[in-house]
């Protein structure tokens, strides 16, 4: 070994967040007793940080409108049409559809859909 203690508890960091990870790894580089495992090496814990869209869908909840406007979505309906189809406005479609966005993480409207059917909120 490298000369470090043999009772050290050695870190693996699996974070997808690279600033997170650089975070971590500064505030668990200063810590005594620990140490952050060379690529390789074994391991006794391990820190796991995965991002939102690989985490699936139980870190997100949508209301029973908000999956009315998604099905509509995947059929590729506007904003208009989902209006008509429920019997809202287009101001409110259009904020359905934002809060879709915004809790998906998504970058549009098909990829909202997408992001939907990954997690399994909707059958495609």
């Amino acid at each position: 070994m490298s000369g470090e203690p043999a009772n050290d508890i050695v870190i693996a960091l699996e974070v997808d967040d690279a600033v997170l990870a650089d975070r971590l790894a500064t505030l668990l580089g200063g810590v005594a007793g620990l140490r952050l495992a060379a690529p390789g090496e074994q391991v006794t814990a391990a820190v796991v940080a995965r991002n939102r869209e690989a985490a699936g869908a139980g870190d997100f909840e949508l209301t029973p409108r908000e999956l009315d406007v998604l099905a509509l979505l995947a059929e590729g309906a506007s904003n208009k049409m989902i209006a008509q189809r429920l019997g809202i406005s287009v101001h409110t479609a259009k904020f359905h559809v934002g809060s879709l966005l915004d809790k998906l993480d998504a970058t549009g409207r098909t990829d909202a859909v997408a992001h939907a059917a990954r997690r399994g909120v909707i059958n495609l």
